[in-house]
């Protein structure tokens, strides 16, 4: 247990975040005095990789310090207290926020620390140096500039995760699978993005009441069957939007949306970006400057964009049960 004497008067300013759809990552290398504070944690998850030095992360009842090799991991919801450790000069960390995909639960139940920080320590070297270089391929292929970078990135923090599971004390036997009711709930979700879901269907397609799909879907995945079906919809906008040429309103339309204006707010709210300014992005390294580009690739067609005078009454959600 930290003592009073131990405690670290850290700013508590809240640290800012933007609302993450699929994955957002970074490499940092900070000094003495460096922490984060988010009293509410986030809606994702939030994984952290110690490459040197130490780190600290503090919860009710006092704080773990990490070394190189440990992973921690972060339940959406769950307070964000972590820094540079009080007995360290620096502090090297990878982290990745994310949002898994439906079959990575099973592999994000490691032994908690306090509720919702989650600590595995890689001690076998071998695996350790493949977790991390795979990390580091998570990190560069979500800051690069490919159209697909996401899916690459997620695609490698998936090893990341594969390679940790294979160090976890509570996986296979000792860890009970996600439940076949609320996977078959997630796949349903994923599977219909465009129809209008209540959880009575939820419920009904899962085998279970209302109350108790809410209570287990939340105590296995981290977030509500809302969160995870508007984070779901929103990862296939963003895959439209950069991989296809329709316009934001038959986008919205397909993935579950009637108002694109409500489409377009609540896709800002998660990636900062409106669709139209995300489109572009994500359309704009594949466009060089005309001396660079190879001549089968001079020709480019451009895209139109239309706006749309709604109303935000509806709000693409059926849900009609409060879950909290």
């Amino acid at each position: 247990m930290l003592k009073t004497s131990d405690i670290l008067l850290y700013a508590r300013n809240e640290t800012p975040h933007t609302a993450v759809a699929q994955i957002a990552t970074g490499h940092f290398s900070e000094k003495t005095g460096y922490a984060a504070w988010r009293t509410h944690g986030t809606d994702d998850w939030l994984l952290i990789a110690t490459l040197g030095e130490q780190g600290r992360f503090g919860h009710e009842s006092g704080q773990i310090v990490t070394e190189t090799g440990d992973m921690v991991l972060l339940r959406p919801g769950t307070r964000h207290d972590y820094g540079v450790a009080r007995e360290a000069s620096a502090w090297e960390l990878l982290w990745a926020h994310f949002q898994p995909r439906a079959h990575w639960h099973e592999w994000l139940n490691w032994p908690e620390a306090a509720p919702g920080l989650m600590c595995l320590s890689l001690r076998d070297m071998a695996l350790r140096e493949k977790a991390i270089a795979r990390f580091f391929d998570a990190h560069h292929q979500a800051a690069g500039a490919l159209r697909q970078r996401e899916p690459f990135a997620l695609n490698a923090l998936e090893e990341v995760l594969l390679w940790c599971d294979l160090q976890n004390p509570l996986s296979e036997q000792q860890s009970p699978p996600l439940d076949g009711r609320v996977r078959e709930a997630m796949d349903y979700l994923c599977r219909n993005l465009q129809e209008k879901i209540t959880l009575d269907t939820l419920a009904a397609v899962s085998g279970l009441s209302v109350s108790r799909l809410a209570h287990l879907f939340r105590a296995q995945v981290g977030t509500t069957p809302q969160q995870f079906l508007e984070m779901q919809r929103l990862s296939r906008a963003k895959q439209l939007l950069e991989l296809t040429p329709r316009t934001i309103q038959s986008i919205a339309s397909e993935v579950g949306f009637d108002n694109p204006f409500y489409f377009s707010l609540r896709f800002k709210q998660h990636t900062g970006l409106s669709p139209r300014d995300y489109r572009r992005r994500a359309s704009g390294p594949l466009r060089p400057r005309r001396r660079d580009v190879h001549p089968i690739m001079r020709k480019t067609t451009p895209i139109r964009f239309s706006c749309f005078k709604t109303t935000p009454e509806e709000t693409g959600f059926a849900f009609d049960v409060s879950v909290s």
